[in-house]
């Protein structure tokens, strides 16, 4: 009887009962098991020099990232996961706005630490396949491993319109799934759905800029980047990149 109370009693101890503090917790660890699959699928195609994976299979674990995050945090915080997604929820007075910075940077600091996690976690491989040069444009370049970069012909003006266009699609379809007026997605299987969207909108739109559609996807990881040896490259527009 005395084992069987004690693992309550733990369960007890550690239970948080601040709302916001689960909410925030749940938004961390749902950020990070998103970034910490995306961006190790990521890290396996480019160390391997694609013998281990391709772009779709990259846009495939991205993806099921979201659904495996979604069905983490969703219960609790909504598993929002994307700065824009909780911008987008207090204009439409579903998200309380003085939580919007709170969000904003628990996502970042979860994408953050996910990116280091991914670096610790392909250290070696990182190491081997750049002979110890962190760069971020060239033949071995590892940085896109991490932050997407645009294609050489992309212009800033048409970078910043794919963005727009695919982040807005994002929003869009989360919002028409979740709506209970449509005809519904089984319940259960929203996150599905959602992975599915993402899915699409990657293999449709990702050509141009790496398809992000999330800012604590992009910025995290850029700025883990910046402070972990790729230098300020990272937030310039180099040889066409930026």
């Amino acid at each position: 009887m005395g084992t069987e109370s004690f693992p309550k009693r733990v369960r007890a101890l550690l239970r948080i009962r601040n709302r916001l503090a689960r909410e925030c917790l749940a938004e961390l660890l749902s950020t990070f098991v998103l970034i910490l699959i995306t961006l190790s699928s990521s890290a396996q195609v480019v160390t391997s020099s694609g013998a281990k994976g391709n772009v779709l299979s990259g846009y495939m674990a991205g993806a099921l990232a979201v659904m495996v995050a979604v069905y983490i945090g969703g219960g609790v915080s909504g598993a929002h996961l994307n700065p824009a997604f909780s911008f987008a929820m207090c204009l439409l007075e579903q998200f309380p706005w003085w939580k919007f910075p709170i969000f904003l940077a628990v996502q970042v600091s979860g994408a953050f630490v996910a990116s280091g996690a991914t670096y610790a976690l392909y250290y070696d491989a990182i190491q081997n396949y750049t002979n110890g040069t962190l760069a971020t444009y060239g033949p071995r370049e590892t940085a896109s491993i991490f932050a997407t970069y645009p294609a050489d012909y992309l212009s800033l003006s048409n970078g910043f319109l794919d963005q727009v266009m695919g982040t807005g699609l994002l929003i869009l379809g989360i919002l028409a799934i979740m709506d209970t007026r449509n005809k519904g997605v089984p319940k259960g299987l929203e996150p599905v759905a959602v992975a599915l969207l993402v899915f699409s909108i990657e293999i449709s739109m990702g050509s141009n800029c790496g398809c992000a559609i999330n800012p604590a996807r992009d910025f995290g990881p850029r700025l883990f980047t910046y402070v972990a040896g790729w230098g300020g490259d990272v937030f310039r527009w180099v040889e066409g990149r930026g």
